[in-house]
């Protein structure tokens, strides 16, 4: 379990630098749907600091692959559960996002759908690549 926790403290740690980035783009794309046109310092201080949050927990997360008795599904749940609250939390603290159903369904469409298509993505591009090393493996 230590192993585990210096894990996810390494991968956080390296990742959260990308936090104001990941501020920019969102505060950018609420600018270009005319949601926010002007920031208040205690707004951008309180959106750096949350931001940078999200991105440690998200990155850190990633550590439950590596946990070698936990299945994929299991693994892959708890990894979707846990970046859904923390987007989630993170978007209500700065005012992203109304507290409401509609706005909670659209959210979670949009998360469930965005998490689906990471997922095949990746799925297809390691099936691509296991099928390359068994190719190579048959033929050597």
């Amino acid at each position: 379990m230590k192993k585990i926790f210096k894990e996810f403290m390494h991968r956080g740690l390296l990742c959260m630098g990308f936090g104001p980035l990941v501020l920019a783009m969102v505060l950018g794309i609420l600018n270009l749907c005319n949601v926010v046109d002007i920031v208040t310092v205690a707004e951008m201080v309180l959106g750096i600091l949350t931001i940078t949050i999200m991105v440690f927990v998200a990155s850190g997360v990633t550590v439950v692959y590596q946990i070698e008795k936990l299945p994929l599904l299991y693994a892959t749940i708890i990894h979707g559960a846990t970046l859904y609250i923390d987007y989630a939390v993170i978007y209500l603290v700065n005012g992203w996002l109304k507290n409401g159903v509609i706005p909670f369904v659209v959210f979670t469409v949009i998360f469930v759908l965005g998490f689906i298509l990471t997922w095949s993505i990746v799925y297809l591009f390691i099936r691509k690549d296991i099928e390359k090393m068994n190719r190579k493996l048959k033929k050597g």
